[in-house]
């Protein structure tokens, strides 16, 4: 993706020299995988989180702080890009569109959604319609689920954003009030269609994108997309499916969606709650 040097979003607030407070989560733990598969790209509740976790913390050495600060400017100009795209896709439906912020954090913080640690994953929190991302998890993307390249950090945000995007036009809060009313699996069926409507949301955001776009670059969100599929994370960390517990979707299921947002360009096909193949 064509970045350099382009404008970054001014909606940041980067606390990553801040302490967390004892509630550090270091990287590479042993069960992390776990939280991965339930918060990942959002969906989960971080007050379901414990607030006392294993890790340790760790400074950063220069040639780290250098990676980390690049991926800064990276997700700014990402975040900078999807406020033009949704800033006029909202004009053009007579709608106003305010920019959501975006926290940078550095293995722990608090959230208007309670806890946000490196392990939950990058997540939205509509109560302050803040996006919480610590950027080691591009580092997770690369070495544990074999998505290397840029692009799939872009994906991450626009995904994120397609929850700020939910949000704005009430979703959300349908999905609140279906979460008082339903079990714990009657409602997942329901979190798959919010997180797979969040990543055509991400697509639509990169049909208008394309003028940045690289060779591969859609390929690269696509492995992404594939990479954490619900099916793919259980089997990987527990050695079999439980489709009943998905929140997320499936690999393939990820992958359609953005697609379809990335080919179409158009909000009105991205209804997954209507969508029979979902029911």
């Amino acid at each position: 993706m064509l970045w350099q040097g382009r404008r970054e979003s001014g909606n940041v607030e980067d606390r990553r020299g801040i302490s967390g407070g004892g509630l550090a989560v270091g990287g590479g733990l042993i069960g992390a995988i776990f939280l991965v598969v339930k918060f990942l790209l959002s969906g989960g509740d971080p007050n379901q989180l414990p607030q006392q976790m294993p890790g340790q913390s760790h400074e950063l050495t220069a040639e780290e702080k250098a990676k980390d600060d690049e991926r800064a400017h990276f997700v700014k100009v990402v975040l900078a890009d999807t406020e033009d795209v949704w800033g006029q896709l909202f004009r053009k439906m007579g709608k106003d569109y305010s920019d959501p912020t975006l926290v940078l954090f550095r293995d722990a913080t608090q959230s208007g959604c309670g806890f946000a640690g490196a392990a939950t994953g990058p997540f939205y929190c509509p109560s302050d319609e803040k996006l919480y991302i610590d950027l080691s998890f591009y580092q997770e993307l690369q070495d544990r689920f074999q998505a290397p390249g840029d692009f799939p950090m872009a994906y991450v945000v626009a995904h994120e954003v397609g929850h700020h995007i939910q949000k704005l036009l009430g979703i959300s809060e349908k999905m609140d009030q279906l979460r008082q009313n339903l079990s714990e699996g009657e409602y997942n069926k329901y979190s798959v269609k919010l997180e797979l409507q969040a990543d055509f949301f991400a697509g639509v955001w990169a049909h208008y994108e394309q003028k940045y776009l690289q060779a591969g670059d859609i390929d690269e969100a696509l492995n992404a997309a594939q990479a954490i599929g619900d099916d793919r994370l259980q089997k990987e960390s527990q050695g079999y499916v439980v489709p009943e517990s998905f929140t997320h979707g499936t690999s393939a299921q990820r992958s359609y969606w953005f697609k379809k947002g990335y080919d179409s360009g158009d909000i009105k096909q991205g209804d997954t709650f209507s969508d029979p193949s979902l029911n």
